[in-house]
């Protein structure tokens, strides 16, 4: 086709065209919202079965450092026992608290939503708008 045959071509012809490649491009944008989607999803639960994992293993390692802790305080510090573990238990009760107040904001909806595919959707929205225009 020739560069006087393209400008030629009629209304129904140019929506035509338009209407294909939009249905096209929505095609191709829910084909890549689903990879994203399904890529945070995959995320989301790879991370949350290495912290399962990870809690599963630590747990015997901190309650003997927290007994280690506690006698460390009864022989070198003279406390008595149940205010040493009064101490040590209290401290890490509030560490425990700060590390799972950061991993669940970790796992907010804000954090896995498909980023990368809204903002193609937005400036798609803008080139439409723009052609349209």
């Amino acid at each position: 086709m020739t560069m006087a045959q393209e400008y030629k071509r009629s209304v129904p012809e140019i929506v035509s065209d338009i209407l294909r490649q939009v249905t096209n491009l929505f095609q191709k944008e829910m084909q890549l919202a689903r990879t994203e989607v399904s890529e945070k999803m995959n995320q989301a639960f790879a991370g949350f079965v290495m912290v399962l994992i990870g809690a599963v293993l630590l747990m015997p390692a901190i309650v003997v450092l927290l007994q280690a802790a506690v006698a460390a305080l009864v022989s070198e510090g003279g406390l008595a026992e149940h205010w040493a573990a009064l101490i040590v238990g209290g401290a890490a009760l509030v560490v425990g608290i700060i590390i799972a107040l950061i991993g669940m904001s970790r796992l907010k909806a804000r954090n896995l939503t498909p980023t990368r595919t809204m903002t193609q959707l937005q400036r798609d929205a803008a080139v439409a708008k723009e052609q349209v225009g």
